[in-house]
Parts: structure tokens; sequence; C-alpha cells
């Protein structure tokens, strides 16, 4: 059954649900600040940025590791 899984899916599935993780986290910072806690806010913001810029790059990996055929 695990050879049903090649290695760039998993990384994918993997990277969709951090991009999901992310949406959620954005929500509830969005809840927080309206509430008054700006500066949790901006502390959240700012570790989701560094989720932001890596996106790219796991995008491109993924890409290369599917064109490779790896699994």
């Amino acid at each position: 059954m695990l050879g049903d899984y090649s290695l760039p899916d998993v990384l994918e599935r993997i990277y969709h649900n951090q991009l999901a993780l992310e949406a959620t986290i954005m929500e509830l910072t969005l809840w927080v600040e309206q509430r008054g806690s700006s500066e949790v806010g901006v502390n959240v913001r700012a570790a989701l940025e560094a989720i932001g810029e890596n996106a790219d790059h796991i995008t491109q990996g993924l890409a290369r590791l599917k064109n490779l055929d790896i699994g």
C-alpha cells in the first residue's frame, strides 16, 4: 500500500496541509485582533510571513521532484 504514494505526492499533501493551517491561523489572528490584541496579531503575522516566503520554494521543489519522477 505504501508503494501507491510517491514522494512528490506525499510532500504535496503536506504542503496543502501547511496552506490550510496558514489560512486557519490567519482567521484566528483576525478574530484575536478584532478583540483588541493587536500585539499578538503582529507577532502571528510575522510568523506567517515565513510560510508565505517559503511557499514558492516548496512549489518549485515539488515541481522539480515531479519532473525527476522520484517516488
